[in-house]
């Protein structure tokens, strides 16, 4: 896995957001209304990842890069207040089911395993299930309350390589 950058006195991590809901984006309204890999619905919290290609990997995943290259979005850069140290890490051996870590259907007791995490701590580091070398952030936007803000935004643009491809003879 990638290290964690816990020589930083700051740590900002990454989110893609779809430019129409961007003036919610600290709201944790997605995960609350559908729920995500480490919280049930009902929970609102942020989903982010420690950098920027593994955040664009994680929308990719749901929405396909067709998506990302013809609905605008916006890439949030977040500056977390708490120093790295502060914050909880789930290392893959903490996690109970490596499955857990895999791409697939999500489990109830995974997402209760890290329901009690965010409440607990707020702020949650988990390893990332779409690049198995990278981390996610999962901030719980009532307990990490006042503990982010927004560093930077910038319109995202796709590399028009990564948009599906025309099926057919290739141009010579």
């Amino acid at each position: 896995m990638t290290p964690l950058p816990w020589a930083l006195s700051a740590l900002a991590v990454w989110r893609l957001e779809r430019e129409k809901h961007f003036a919610t984006w600290r709201t944790g309204e997605g995960a609350l209304r559908v729920g995500g890999r480490w919280s049930p619905a009902g929970r609102p919290a942020i989903y982010t990842s420690l950098d920027p290609a593994t955040a664009i990997l994680e929308v990719a995943v749901h929405k396909g890069f067709d998506i990302l290259d013809t609905d605008p979005h916006r890439l949030l850069q977040l500056e977390i207040k708490d120093p790295p140290s502060a914050i909880k890490v789930v290392r893959p051996e903490d996690v109970p089911n490596p499955n857990w870590l895999r791409p697939g259907t999500l489990s109830p007791n995974q997402q209760a395993f890290g329901d009690a995490l965010l409440q607990a701590y707020g702020l949650v580091i988990f390893p990332s299930a779409v690049s198995t070398h990278s981390w996610n952030l999962v901030i719980d936007v009532v307990a990490g309350a006042g503990r982010f803000e927004l560093a930077s935004e910038e319109r995202f643009a796709l590399d028009t390589r990564l948009a599906a491809r025309p099926t057919g003879p290739k141009a010579a």
